[in-house]
């Protein structure tokens, strides 16, 4: 099993029962949630000191302050602000300051411009104090259907910010030279697989592909299709830092036969030489990690690579990347906890694929273009905030996420 983020977020039992509020809306149940989720970013949190919160190295990654205030500005916007006609603003810049991408509310702080000293970040959890004491008024109550499954909705888009918040966390601290520990005892990035290689024969076939059934999924899970898949075979494990350490000895970001065009031009005009995070000091390879900056654990899965990198890591090994379809017809065959798996696959709707109206409707629609599908979880998603039919999506040259690799053949 996966090493879990400050403790065990929910038990499983306890997660199956809250995943049944998108379909039947008990108060309490989802009142529960709700708390769970807010309070588990706040323990994010405790490790910080306040110079921490506003740091932003470059625009992919946003400060923990930006990522603690986005996910209660949506509740704010998308819930408060609509349904409750007596709720007032903390403060009405909030809502230009702590938009992302939603086009259909307006105007707001650019991408690259979220590393503000003001307003405090004792002003912002303020603001999450207001937000709860609103909402949680209002969990008290019974509510609609259209209204929980928003509030839900809003927790899950909520969990995946802790996840982003370790990840932006991690490649800040990682720019500097002191190299801060976060906490040592909270991540456990570097969990070996304690099972023999092996690979795993799937029969080809007609397999059904995507979210079924009761709970909880995301928009880009639904449009349950079948898709046909010749034989095919998937490793099992994913690959270690010492194989893809052989694969650096070898040459591999020295031969442009093992990439993609756009890969070479990449590694060239970035000099890329190993995975991120990866050093030597006296001699020694180290990675930095939310405990610091460690030697290396070399039986370990290889973490944050690029597509770019993956896909010519198998092309060294004279493999390939599967493809998301292949991915989740085999899921139930092996754990897929420790990283985010890129696919060979391309970010495309499934078939049916209806855009919702409104703000909801630029959740991920939008995004179906020049991006790669990952499948899985990593050490840094919150605990049961994973599904086989989740897709996950990133360019293909971004590797600060908790990325690695899954071979097919």
């Amino acid at each position: 099993m996966r090493a879990l983020p400050v403790g065990e977020f929910f038990s499983r039992n306890r997660y199956n029962e809250m995943m049944q509020v998108a379909t039947v809306h008990p108060p309490s149940e989802l009142l529960q949630f709700y708390s769970e989720v807010r309070n588990h970013s706040e323990k994010l949190c405790q490790p910080l000191v306040t110079e921490d919160f506003i740091p932003q190295p470059i625009i992919d990654v946003s400060p923990p302050k930006w990522n603690i205030a986005h996910t209660t500005w949506f509740f704010e916007e998308m819930i408060l602000k609509k349904y409750v006609s007596s709720y007032r603003e903390f403060n009405p810049q909030f809502g230009f300051l702590f938009n992302s991408y939603y086009n259909s509310i307006g105007a707001r702080t650019k991408r690259d411009q979220r590393a503000l000293s003001r307003p405090t970040v004792a002003e912002v959890f303020q603001y999450r104090k207001h937000i709860d004491e609103a909402m949680q008024k209002m969990l008290h109550h019974d509510l609609s259907s259209e209204i929980a499954d928003l509030i839900t909705l809003g927790l899950h888009h909520e969990q995946q910010h802790q996840e982003l918040l370790l990840s932006d966390l991690k490649y800040t601290f990682s720019c500097n030279p002191l190299f801060p520990v976060y906490n040592a005892e909270i991540v456990h990035e570097e969990v070996s697989e304690k099972i023999t290689s092996v690979w795993m024969a799937i029969k080809g076939g007609i397999y059904d592909i995507g979210f079924a059934g009761k709970g909880f999924c995301f928009d880009n899970e639904l449009g349950r299709h079948r898709v046909y898949l010749h034989d095919y075979s998937l490793a099992n494990k994913l690959v270690t830092n010492a194989e893809y350490l052989e694969f650096i000895e070898d040459g591999g970001y020295g031969n442009f036969n093992l990439w993609h065009s756009e890969g070479w031009d990449w590694v060239g005009q970035n000099e890329i030489t190993a995975p991120l995070y990866w050093l030597q000091k006296d001699g020694e390879w180290c990675n930095f990690t939310l405990a610091g900056l460690r030697q290396i654990n070399w039986e370990a899965p290889v973490c944050h690579v690029s597509f770019y990198e993956a896909a010519a890591f198998a092309e060294w090994k004279m493999m390939r990347l599967p493809t998301e379809f292949e991915w989740e017809a085999a899921a139930d065959k092996f754990d897929w906890r420790l990283r985010w798996e890129w696919t060979n696959s391309a970010y495309l709707p499934y078939p049916g694929f209806k855009k919702s109206s409104g703000a909801i409707g630029e959740y991920n629609g939008k995004f179906m273009i020049n991006q790669m599908v990952l499948r899985g979880a990593s050490v840094v998603t919150p605990p049961h905030h994973s599904r086989k039919t989740y897709r996950n999506f990133f360019h293909p040259l971004l590797r600060w996420q908790f990325t690695g690799i899954r071979l097919a053949r």
